[in-house]
């Protein structure tokens, strides 16, 4: 991060400056900076341009746990080097406080989080934000010593053996000299089971044409792994994907993985030059190893026509939309499409063993859904609706509950997915809205009736006509006449208060539906884990004959990021 800090503000939820620390130059006040920032309009983004203060500043701002972080910036430079510097700030304080990070913990524990601003940033340019590398530099309390410090007596007592304060400064003085060798994990890690586990997280979010084409598909996943392993473990995890033969690995890795981000940890040289391959250290604990998007579009013409059955997008739940239905263009319809024969699950029954490139991985049951049966769960269509609509009626779903919130404006259909075997097919939704009451409809409604009644029941039409009392024979065909007439003149009327009903519910039909789902055992991307391995050689302090439990899990979310407009 090549970025100068020039200070740190915390505010608590009354707006309340609980921490101000100042690393360079002359930043704005607590209170200047937060009457200009709450000027701005909501939704404020994470970056605001504050023109109004002298000089104008660049200010980042992150609400967490109900605590608000400005970090402002008076200086032309990379404005998300901020924004990036105040989430490893909240990352540092949740690893040494304890999440949630909230506001009486930031104030009780302020010498800790002085010494760890300290450390992060020396005079605006960022040191060590590695949790792990901290904790041997920052001294922090036990118990005993903050009782001492409560009643006013030091943080140790002779009959309780040597200082506390003492031992901390000789070892860190001993680190000083020489040195933690790996900033991100922890000399002299010992664990008594020894485990090892990849997660694979990927957030889907599509938006479908009413056509059914998709117009932006993404994936955006996150590797998240797990190290509980004594000593210093050297480990190299192998990814696949889609691709064909051994061949075109290469390829179809950098295809899939676009815009990949790695921790400190990985050795960029070793995946430049075998893609695919991750050499690393682990940090102690869980760690974020890797992120990456993937973009599931299938390339084709810009063509406004139905997909072909090639060129369809595969997602586990589909829906589809339709409006103005019925005679009064006031009935609308939610088709729902689950298909849980998922491309390239893994079939095959032949046992894997450890070490080899397809690793045998506990996934906690079948339960809970593998890569050889995925199960999809927590499906969920939200269709919202416009401020119009005053209640709905007949709302029917074939399968699960559909229930009307007032308050959101929405309606939420939970589908269930329990039993395994009738989870793929259709399910259907209908329902019909119903406007708001106006007087000027009701005076209509009236003005209708009455001439309905006129045209219809008076009895004495035609009676006075001279031309059929004086021509026999007339009289019935006159009459007959008359009735076509009638009939005619209420079909008009009764077809133009069909048209403007429709008119009137037409904006009253909701634009979209969105779709929640979630996937055990299965990655839109194809991701997948081939091999896990801890090379020996290298690793120090492992233990002979130590061989690491070893776990990967598949998960694909989606909240409300599956969008089909109508």
């Amino acid at each position: 991060m090549s970025a100068v800090i020039e200070a740190l503000y915390v505010y608590d939820e009354q707006n309340n400056c609980i921490l101000e620390h100042v690393y360079h130059a002359r930043p704005p006040s607590p209170k200047s900076l937060l009457s200009q920032f709450k000027a701005c309009p909501v939704p404020r983004p994470a970056l605001l341009y504050l023109s109004d203060l002298s000089p104008a500043t660049i200010v980042a701002s992150v609400y967490h746990s109900n605590t608000l972080f400005l970090c402002p910036s008076s200086t032309d430079q990379n404005a998300l080097t901020l924004l990036e510097f105040v989430h490893r700030v909240i990352d540092v304080f949740e690893d040494f406080l304890g999440p949630p990070l909230l506001a009486h913990k930031i104030e009780n524990n302020y010498d800790i989080i002085a010494q760890l601003l300290g450390e992060i940033c020396d005079g605006g340019a960022i040191c060590n934000t590695e949790p792990n590398a901290l904790r041997e530099n920052v001294e922090v309390a036990g118990l005993i010593g903050k009782l001492f410090t409560h009643v006013g007596l030091p943080g140790s007592s002779p009959a309780l053996g040597p200082s506390n304060n003492l031992v901390a400064n000789l070892k860190a003085g001993s680190n000083l000299n020489s040195g933690p060798a790996i900033p991100w994990r922890r000399p002299n890690v010992r664990h008594t089971s020894n485990e090892l586990y990849v997660d694979i997280l990927e957030d889907v979010s599509v938006i479908l044409a009413p056509s059914g084409r998709p117009i932006s598909a993404v994936s955006s996943g996150s590797i998240a792994f797990t190290a509980k392993v004594s000593g210093i473990p050297e480990l190299v995890l192998t990814l696949s994907a889609p691709g064909g033969s051994s061949s075109s690995k290469v390829t179809s890795i950098f295809r899939v993985m676009q815009s990949p981000v790695f921790h400190p940890c990985v050795r960029l040289a070793r995946w430049k030059e075998r893609p695919g391959e991750l050499s690393f250290v682990p940090p102690d604990g869980r760690f974020v190893l890797a992120s990456y998007e993937v973009d599931l579009i299938p390339s084709y013409g810009d063509v406004d026509a139905p997909p072909s059955r090639g060129e369809k997008l595969f997602m586990p739940a589909m829906v589809d939309l339709r409006i103005g239905l019925g005679e009064k263009g006031s009935d609308f319809e939610v088709r729902l499409t689950l298909n849980t024969d998922f491309p390239g699950a893994y079939t095959s029954s032949k046992p894997r063993t450890p070490g080899t490139s397809t690793p045998s991985f506990s996934f906690g049951g079948s339960s809970s859904g593998s890569s050889s049966a995925p199960t999809l769960e927590a499906v969920v269509v939200s269709v919202p609706l416009p401020a119009g609509v005053r209640r709905l009626e007949n709302l029917r779903p074939s399968r699960g509950e559909a229930m009307f919130q007032q308050f959101a404006q929405s309606v939420q259909w939970k589908v269930p997915t329990k039993d395994g075997a009738s989870v793929s097919g259709t399910a259907v939704l209908s329902g019909t809205v119903i406007g708001p009451l106006h007087a000027g409809d009701v005076e209509d409604e009236d003005e209708d009736a009455e001439t309905n009644n006129s045209v219809t029941t008076n009895p004495l039409l035609g009676y006075y006509d001279e031309d059929s009392a004086n021509i026999p024979g007339k009289s019935s065909a006159l009459v007959a006449l008359k009735g076509n007439k009638v009939a005619s003149a209420k079909d008009k009327i009764l077809s133009a208060a069909q048209q403007k009903a429709a008119q009137a519910n037409k904006a009253l039909m909701p634009r979209s539906v969105n779709l929640s789902f979630t996937v055990r055992g299965w990655l839109p991307s194809g991701i997948r884990v081939d091999s896990l391995i801890i090379d020996t050689r290298k690793s120090r302090g492992l233990g002979e004959n130590v061989k690491p439990f070893k776990g990967v899990k598949y998960m694909t979310v989606s909240r409300k990021g599956v969008e089909r407009r109508g």
